[in-house]
């Protein structure tokens, strides 16, 4: 809370919605998630929140982190069957400031705030303050942004990144590459870098090694590499580590990202271990004559749990911080 306002935030996925409380301390309190198939949207989820906290009839100021485009005032989500518009959910929840940002604007915001027990440090390399920074997240699909400082505040460069296109860097990426294009008249590294993109490794790999696209799930190909039951299981962990390292690479190399490149996202915070032993940084950092480029920036696994709400309770406070600045200059 700051002054007499109240500050909530929220992260909305497709499965569950998480809303909080930035306390008088500045930090994030009093977490609900809540099964968004329980609601008929997004209006009747905030209002329970209000009411369980005593919150309603307050001043209030919202961000809501969720997971599809923003930039419009009919809001119409990927993966619920919500859509609302902004200017009519801040007049019904009577907000003093409605404040929607894409879920991986929130994410990027949350780096800077992580703490040494919010990330693993995965090789070597030093962060540079003040240097941008990127990310990305292998989960349901591949999320990118990047964040860089103007003066004193950090602003996100969101965009769609983890739809360029998949460059193989050896044989066997070619011939991966082979298979895909079977299925697709264009192959992405979100082909690769997702759950989808796990199990299309491994029907590739089968293909290529066997004559015939087996199938498993994305969990079932992880838990029998890890355990070492499946060979083939395990050549598809290996080899989207490798991907995954060849790509954040480019993030480096695209942006300067002397601010460390940071991986969230649900699949790798899973095998933490075996990917600290994974061919990812020798990736990272193999890039030709531009490896010295790449070898000094540090790179991260993000394994906070709640990265969006870290996020959107540091996005609300500067944008906060930004509206009172231009209240005072007007005043003045």
């Amino acid at each position: 809370m700051i002054g007499n306002e109240i500050n909530i935030i929220a992260d909305i996925g497709g499965t569950n919605m998480r809303v909080a409380q930035i306390n008088e301390q500045g930090n994030i309190s009093n977490i609900e998630i809540y099964a968004c198939a329980d609601y008929a949207g997004l209006a009747e989820v905030l209002t329970n929140f209000l009411t369980q906290h005593q919150l309603l009839g307050k001043k209030i100021n919202a961000c809501l982190a969720i997971a599809c485009p923003v930039d419009k005032d009919l809001i119409v989500m990927t993966n619920l069957p919500w859509q609302f518009s902004q200017q009519a959910l801040k007049a019904q929840l009577h907000l003093h400031q409605l404040v929607l940002i894409n879920d991986f604007t929130a994410i990027a915001h949350a780096i800077p705030q992580l703490s040494v027990k919010q990330k693993v440090q995965i090789g070597v390399g030093d962060v540079i303050n003040g240097k941008p920074i990127s990310i990305c997240g292998p989960g349901t699909g591949l999320g990118v942004a990047n964040l860089v400082a103007i003066d004193t505040a950090w602003h996100s460069l969101s965009g769609e990144g983890g739809h360029v296109d998949f460059a193989p860097v050896d044989q066997q990426e070619i011939e991966i590459l082979k298979f895909l294009m079977t299925k697709y008249a264009r192959v992405s590294y979100e082909q690769l870098l997702s759950g989808l993109g796990l199990e299309q490794i491994y029907q590739a790999l089968s293909f290529i090694k066997n004559g015939m696209a087996s199938q498993l799930s994305a969990k079932e190909i992880t838990t029998n590499g890890l355990a070492n039951h499946c060979e083939l299981c395990a050549e598809t962990l290996a080899q989207f580590c490798r991907v995954l390292g060849s790509f954040a690479g480019n993030l480096a190399l695209t942006l300067g990202s002397y601010g460390g490149v940071y991986i969230a996202g649900g699949i790798v915070p899973r095998f933490i271990d075996y990917f600290q032993t994974s061919d990812f940084r020798m990736r990272f950092e193999a890039k030709g004559r531009m490896s010295g480029s790449n070898q000094p920036i540090p790179t991260f696994v993000v394994t906070e749990e709640q990265p969006g709400l870290l996020g959107a309770s540091a996005y609300l406070k500067q944008f906060m911080s930004d509206q009172n600045k231009t209240t005072n200059t007007i005043k003045n």
